[in-house]
């Protein structure tokens, strides 16, 4: 393979090349690297890269391939850990100019297993200051940047890792998602962000585990890319509680042939849910997008679902839980922390503990409402973003002409499915008039990661995103 060919060549394609010994680990590893230093001071998609760390571990890849070792689903696969999470050995900021020099001293959940099911840590992808919000700015140094037009944010927190997936930095990259954080990059980047079921994927260090809304996942250009992240890091582990006890489906196989899954599904289309504002060229493309699914064999039907909505408890919970983190570290160093979550620190002191207890018991509520909707659907589409990605420097005053004052004014359609824990995916479904991407998403069940992937495989294969690149150098 040439490098070009590399850059846009799908995880599964390259893994099985190193399995083949068509491709050297090596080879691979170097590739990535050099189109990393090309092309990341463009949209600042990384905020670390250890070229040297990285080429001992393909090199120790390859000594396994030549020897006929046994290999890991990840074998000689480079992929980057969103500077959230500790990696052994790796600058670990967590977008905060107060660890700007720190490197950990050991591997969090998912950096250990992409270790141990063979993968190449490639370096560490840029995110918010603790991830709190849906740009890719920090006091670091320059934004991240959207690889479609770097005057637009790549939306965070795990901007950096979808910019990077979009702009061939990576094959794949890993995320977290808190209140949409893989999904919403994902969406305005026009790349795959899955967030499976909470507790899919296990999550440790988290300071917060019993707040029950945080998820690792994958973002990939396929469904077939994720999958295969998906099920190579999944299972449970003892230093999360909350972690889904049982060994997870094989969701490499499933999506190959996604298409009989589908027969007959009960599928609802929800526009705004009755309550949120849209942009017109983003409710079009979405609605387009979920009709496809009638040729795919699904009863496709419009619906409001008719619940509550749940932005009042989500404000309450979030701000109040990001007070507790972090607001001494804010008292004991105010220039440290930039405007917008100095007003999330001051909001969540603002409250009293029977409005937080008010506020976790309208998510149980909220649960209820949603699960009782999924007794008559399989599977719920929306629109995956309200809008296309805004500027790098602030957030848009409005959207289809009401304001959005709040960041849940932007996240209608992600959040709510962070309260109840159900997997969902984001899937390229265009562009909008001003060329930036637009996504649909797909929500299931409780628990139904499989048939939300093979959902979207199905989608992929009657319209296919990945021959769409930004032009970016």
């Amino acid at each position: 393979m040439a490098p070009p060919e590399l850059f846009r060549t799908p995880a599964t394609n390259l893994t099985a090349a190193i399995r083949a010994k068509q491709l050297s680990p090596v080879e691979l590893t170097e590739a990535f690297l050099a189109r990393i230093e090309e092309v990341n001071p463009s949209i600042n998609a990384f905020l670390s890269v250890d070229a040297d760390l990285a080429l001992d571990a393909a090199r120790a890849a390859e000594d396994a391939v030549m020897r006929g070792q046994e290999l890991r689903p990840l074998h000689g696969l480079p992929v980057p850990i969103k500077d959230l999470e500790p990696s052994a050995g790796l600058r670990h900021t967590s977008g905060t100019i107060l660890q700007k020099d720190q490197v950990a001293g050991f591997d969090g959940i998912i950096t250990g297993r992409v270790r141990a099911a063979g993968g190449i840590i490639l370096g560490k992808t840029n995110t918010p200051h603790l991830g709190h919000k849906d740009m890719c700015d920090n006091l670091l140094g320059e934004p991240g940047r959207n690889p479609w037009n770097t005057e637009r944010t790549p939306g965070g927190s795990s901007g950096g890792a979808a910019a990077a997936v979009a702009a061939g930095l990576c094959p794949l990259a890993h995320g977290s998602d808190g209140a949409g954080s893989i999904r919403i990059p994902a969406a305005l980047c026009g790349v795959f962000g899955h967030k499976p079921s909470f507790g899919r994927l296990p999550y440790w260090p988290n300071l917060d585990i019993w707040s029950a809304r945080s998820h690792n996942g994958p973002i990939s250009r396929t469904v077939a890319d994720a999958a295969l992240f998906t099920q190579a890091i999944a299972g449970p582990d003892p230093r999360d509680p909350t972690a889904i006890a049982s060994r997870p489906d094989d969701y490499l196989a499933a999506v190959t042939d996604p298409l009989p899954a589908l027969q007959g599904l009960r599928v609802a289309w929800s526009e705004d849910f009755g309550y949120a504002a849209v942009d017109p060229d983003v409710r079009r493309l979405a609605g387009e997008a979920a009709q496809r699914f009638s040729d795919l064999g699904c009863n496709v039907e419009a619906v409001d679902p008719g619940w509550d909505n749940p932005r009042p408890g989500a404000e309450v919970c979030w701000f109040a839980s990001m007070a507790a983190r972090v607001g001494e570290a804010y008292d004991e160093n105010p220039q440290a922390f930039e405007p917008s979550l100095v007003d999330m620190i001051r909001q969540g002191r603002h409250y009293s503990a029977e409005e937080l207890g008010r506020a976790e018991m309208s998510r149980t509520v909220f649960y209820h409402q949603a699960r009782e909707f999924f007794e008559d659907y399989d599977l719920l589409l929306t629109p995956q973003m309200p809008l296309t990605a805004w500027r790098v420097d602030d957030w848009p005053a409005q959207i289809e002409g009401a304001p959005t004052p709040s960041i849940f004014d932007r996240l209608p359609f992600t959040y709510p499915f962070n309260l109840t824990g159900q997997p969902a995916a984001s899937v390229p479904c265009g562009f909008a008039s001003d060329g930036l991407p637009v996504a649909l998403q797909i929500v299931g069940r409780y628990h139904a990661d499989t048939l939300v992937l093979q959902a979207a495989a199905a989608y992929e294969k009657i319209a296919p995103w990945t021959s769409a690149w930004p032009d970016v150098s």
